[in-house]
């Protein structure tokens, strides 16, 4: 009797260990996927946006969910969609070689996120194919990174911000109209 008491004991506990490790993998997992990283391991309480438009919050102890009350029959949250709301001709507000904005572009800039009532944006860099690609996706980048502090400025608040660089062409870049078509920062509005 001692023996299968000693075994029963044994094998809960290697039950508990695994369930444990398990538990705290699939938090871990889900957190630096939420993330990116960005958290290194270290839980951070917060809220943040994703690009689909879903806002998701997490506690100091791993646990994640969404914010949104509403779910689908099948328990899926419904998340606000975003829709490109603006698009800047990087030619209109940026000389060449440049990732600083005109005065005038970020007056106007200013009175767009001001006015345009978002809930949250996402601000992305596009270049043309005439550098290289490492080049471009700096640049395009410092673009969309200088639109997202004119946005902060004026009390956006900003989901995330990316530099696709020549990687997503709106147009061909084998004319000049094409090129200058691809040399944009999109503000995609999250309402």
């Amino acid at each position: 009797m001692v023996n299968f008491i000693s075994k029963a004991i044994r094998t809960v506990a290697s039950l508990s260990l695994v369930a444990a490790l398990a538990l705290h993998a699939s938090a871990a997992d889900a957190q630096t996927r939420s993330q990116e990283g960005r958290d290194k391991g270290v839980y951070i309480p917060t809220i943040w946006v994703d690009p689909d438009g879903c806002e998701h919050w997490v506690m100091d102890d791993g646990a994640e969910g969404y914010m949104s009350p509403h779910v689908t029959r099948q328990g899926i949250p419904v998340c606000r969609r975003g829709n490109v709301c603006g698009v800047m001709n990087t030619d209109q507000f940026f000389a060449t070689d440049s990732y600083r904005i005109h005065k005038a572009g970020r007056a106007r800039l200013l009175n767009f996120f001001q006015t345009t009532g978002a809930v949250s944006y996402i601000i992305t860099g596009h270049t043309d194919s005439r550098a290289s690609d490492a080049y471009n996706m700096r640049l395009s980048y410092n673009r969309a990174n200088a639109v997202a502090s004119i946005a902060n400025q004026a009390g956006a608040r900003i989901a995330d911000v990316r530099g696709y660089g020549e990687r997503m062409p709106a147009a061909s870049n084998n004319t000049a109209a094409g090129m200058a078509k691809n040399r944009r920062v999109e503000i995609i509005c999250i309402r």
